[in-house]
């Protein structure tokens, strides 16, 4: 017991003395930085279903479950897999008709669809009648190949820092030694830019639109988005 005490206790002092010289030591601060931009692979889009009576006729409504399956199946067709097709929220709607002593109930439904081919986004809502469809739009987006790009850029950032600190050691005649603190900011990758979705909007309005050889596919302009890494490091003074 008291040799473990002892070793214990050698171990603590150690560490103290190790401490110590740390903060005896001469250091240079400096903070690494890398970017790089690329263009988003993955994208999350929000649709939105309600059902709708065609042309005003309230014996005929279509109903959110043959929506669903439309949008269902052209989503597969488009090359979307099962499992990426998601229901996000439920609505319900109340229809007032003063001819009937009831209220009809129209349902709404939300859906997110995880897109990784995006040269067949024209083909993802062509099986819809548009008159159902309220609203699209990007939900969220990304991009494959995140963490391998995260790896390299922090390995420049820390090379950034380096290169920073030899400048200022240079500057002051020393030079540096090896690396004795690095910390990586809080938000180390930033998505600075995002992709902009044209004509996101589809309400039944614009199924006349549609009728008359308007485009029914979503048009997208996906624009390159910034990603950051920062490192603070310390270096050693020679």
């Amino acid at each position: 017991m008291k040799k473990l005490l002892l070793g214990l206790a050698f171990l603590g002092l150690m560490t103290q003395v190790n401490a110590q010289q740390m903060v005896n030591k001469e250091f240079v601060s400096t903070i690494g930085r890398a970017e790089e931009e690329v263009t988003p692979d993955i994208i999350y889009i929000d649709v939105t279903l309600k059902e709708f009576y065609e042309n005003g006729n309230t014996k005929k409504k279509v109903g959110i479950d043959k929506l669903e399956k439309d949008l269902f199946d052209s989503a597969i067709k488009s090359g979307v897999k099962k499992e990426d097709f998601t229901i996000q929220n439920i609505w319900s709607y109340n229809t007032p008709d003063k001819k009937k002593k009831d209220t009809d109930i129209l349902l709404s439904r939300q859906y997110r669809i995880k897109v990784i081919n995006l040269n067949n986004l024209d083909q993802l809502l062509d099986g819809v009648d548009k008159a159902g469809i309220q609203s699209t739009s990007i939900g969220e987006y990304d991009y494959s190949k995140k963490k391998e790009l995260e790896k390299t850029l922090k390995t420049k950032a820390v090379l950034d820092a380096k290169a920073n600190a030899q400048i200022l050691a240079e500057a002051a005649g020393q030079k540096i030694g090896k690396a004795i603190v690095l910390s990586e900011t809080p938000q180390q990758i930033i998505f600075g830019v995002q992709p902009m979705m044209r004509s996101a909007m589809y309400k039944g309005a614009m199924a006349e639109a549609a009728d008359q050889g308007a485009g029914s596919g979503l048009d997208l302009n996906i624009k390159p988005m910034k990603v950051t890494s920062e490192v603070s490091a310390s270096f050693e003074l020679l």
